[in-house]
């Protein structure tokens, strides 16, 4: 692949993940859309695009889905939308950051992967930021909602390494757990459909985060992850919560205090080290 054509494959990418957070956060605190219809028109119409995407593309036929990779999808997306009826953007997208990558690094530790001094140095930094987010002040994240992007930042590390286990075409197994997910998310707005509130720009913002963010956003990314270095590509991840940060500031007019500019130096400066140290400890630059 042409080097102009991945940094704007990847850049596209990493736009469109962070535009996940700015389209939740905004349909949630200015429409009257709720939380678990938000979810579910997400959810449906990432299928649809996926499944558009699968049937013009020439890619591997390989690879469908299954239950269980696709309900650890919908406690992500329950637990992002519901989070972000409280949360910043930019709080939001680095909690889900943080959560994901400890899931991940943890999952490397129980499996026996032993984290050099430098990656243990990284990873208490990593820690540190974030208690130093959440202890309690003036300018804390809302517990419950934090709480909820943790949820659904472990959700998704689980529904990643499992990815990574079966195989097969990702768009195509991502389609196929986006069209599964659909049903468990539809049975979430029946629960609770005495608080059920739509309107058309809630269902707009839930369109373009599900067929455009999320959608969208995958094919692209998993068009330019082949031509990625290990290295590259999880490092390049940690431009999301920054894109979202600057996302917040501009369109939604959100506030960088001090406590989240400090804490995500922290965080993202300490799992840099621990991805960075990974890969160079296996060999991959």
């Amino acid at each position: 692949m042409p080097h102009p054509r991945l940094i704007i494959l990847t850049t596209l990418a990493m736009i469109a993940f962070a535009g996940n957070s700015l389209l939740c956060r905004a349909a949630l605190k200015h429409t009257s859309i709720d939380a678990a219809s938000f979810t579910t028109i997400r959810l449906i119409s990432g299928a649809l695009m996926l499944w558009l995407v699968v049937r013009i593309s020439r890619g591997s036929a390989v690879g469908k889905g299954n239950w269980l990779s696709a309900f650890a999808l919908f406690a992500y997306a329950a637990g992002f939308s519901f989070s972000y009826v409280s949360l910043p953007a930019a709080t939001g997208a680095l909690l889900l950051f943080s959560a994901v990558q400890a899931t991940m690094i943890g999952h490397g530790i129980w499996a026996g992967e032993r984290l050099h001094r430098l990656q243990l140095v990284g990873l208490v930094l990593a820690l540190a930021g974030l208690v130093g987010l959440l202890l309690p002040g003036l300018s804390a994240p809302p517990v419950i909602g934090s709480l909820l992007m943790l949820g659904a930042g472990v959700a998704w590390g689980i529904y990643s390494l499992r990815g990574k286990k079966l195989g097969g075409d990702p768009t195509r197994v991502t389609a196929g757990n986006f069209l599964r997910a659909v049903p468990i998310a539809a049975a979430l707005n029946v629960l609770m459909m005495a608080r059920t509130s739509l309107d058309s720009a809630g269902v707009g913002y839930a369109v373009a985060s599900g067929a455009l963010a999320s959608g969208i956003g995958y094919a692209i990314w998993y068009t330019a992850l082949p031509a990625l270095k290990a290295t590259k590509a999880a490092t390049v991840q940690l431009s999301v919560p920054v894109i979202a940060a600057l996302g917040g500031i501009f369109f939604l007019g959100e506030t960088l205090t001090i406590r989240l500019l400090l804490s995500s130096i922290a965080i993202l400066g300490g799992i840099a080290l621990v991805i960075l140290e990974k890969q160079k400890a296996n060999g991959t630059r």
